[in-house]
């Protein structure tokens, strides 16, 4: 085979300050308060069932999981959705890495996205000094005291940064006990310490625009939150930081997470609000990981529990709770429905805008 792997620590990278960023954070979060957009009259009457699902699933001790994709915070929701997780109407939510990384550069610089077109063609696309660096180191540092990747970004950003162990603290560690947990990750991080170079001790960096973090939000209500990364599939790849072996150890502990919060989902609510891969792909596992367990407990599976998919895309005008349609019928290839339609519950799919139904709820779950 004569194709050589490319070696990226030769990546010529920029800091953000030189890129030009598409969205501003201060242009797009949604208020609370703010009026009500206009919403698909076919729509509502399913919102109302969802929150009324919702409340009782609360009632009952049920999770109640939201799956979203990176445009729901691209289009302003954090600050609803700070709101519904203070309530505690929400008890878990996941994301994809672009989720994460539009997540961190808001918060950060207050702005993010880029043209891919035109940064692809001059070699620049995703090759940001600050986010790769800082979402890794956030990652290292959250996996010394076991968090995954939800959790450790939402920490990092939240406090303003990581406290990491010197190089020769991580040395003696991994000497000592080579055989322990954690001494990959502290090998991770002793060669990042080492290669970058980044100085031990506390690493202050401010996140004035945190209020449009939706990580920072769980972790500052202790909710749940976790992120299912693809490798390769982020622009953290485009950096000489990058590491296969961070991103699946921190995904490797959120899917874990994820597992757990389905494993209380008899009569709960699971939405899943633009993911039409990520969602449906990692539930579909974690499901059928916890039907395994109960099975062997003797136990039923899980059972009880509603979801409610929304998309833009058209569903066919197939109602799905009627069962899947046939391979005949275009409905059948929208994986995030007919996956979902798989997974026992009772599933909804609802055609809308995902910041318009997210916007919706939040007000129909106020209502007394």
């Amino acid at each position: 085979m004569k194709t050589t792997p490319l070696d990226l620590r030769k990546l010529k990278i920029q800091p953000l300050a030189a890129r030009k960023s598409l969205t501003r954070a201060d242009n797009i979060l949604v208020a609370p308060e703010a009026p009500l957009r206009a919403c698909p009259p076919a729509v509502s009457p399913l919102i109302a069932d969802c929150a009324h699902k919702i409340r009782a699933a609360r009632e009952r001790g049920a999770s109640v999981m939201l799956i979203y994709g990176a445009h729901l915070l691209r289009n302003g929701a954090a600050l609803l959705l700070d709101r519904m997780m203070e309530r505690g109407w929400l008890t878990h939510l996941a994301t994809n890495g672009a989720g994460t990384i539009h997540d961190w550069e808001y918060a950060w610089l207050g702005a993010s996205t880029e043209s891919v077109r035109e940064n692809v063609a001059t070699g620049s696309f995703g090759t940001w000094a600050e986010t790769a660096t800082n979402i890794h180191r956030a990652l290292m540092a959250g996996a010394l005291d076991g968090l995954g990747y939800g959790r450790a970004l939402g920490r990092y950003i939240a406090e303003d940064g990581a406290t990491l162990p010197t190089p020769e603290e991580l040395t003696r560690a991994i000497v000592a006990a080579p055989g322990h947990p954690l001494t990959a990750a502290r090998a991770d991080l002793l060669q990042a310490m080492r290669e970058q170079p980044w100085p031990a001790g506390r690493v202050q960096v401010a996140h004035r625009w945190k209020q449009n973090s939706i990580l920072a939000s769980a972790w500052r209500h202790q909710v749940a939150m976790t992120v299912h990364p693809g490798i390769g599939y982020d622009i953290i790849t485009n950096h000489p930081v990058f590491s296969g072996s961070v991103i699946g150890r921190a995904g490797e502990l959120d899917f874990k997470l994820f597992s757990g919060s389905v494993a209380d989902l008899e009569g709960g609510v699971v939405l899943s609000v633009g993911s039409a891969i990520m969602g449906p792909q990692v539930f579909e596992k974690a499901l059928s990981c916890v039907n395994n367990l109960r099975l062997q407990e003797g136990r039923g599976v899980v059972s009880g529990h509603s979801l409610y998919v929304v998309d833009l895309q058209d569903g066919g005008g197939w109602d799905w709770t009627q069962g899947e349609p046939p391979k005949t019928n275009p409905a059948y290839y929208l994986r995030f429905c007919k996956s979902y339609a798989r997974m026992g519950g009772a599933m909804h799919y609802a055609q809308c805008d995902n910041l318009t139904f997210v916007q919706h709820l939040f007000h129909e779950l106020q209502r007394p």
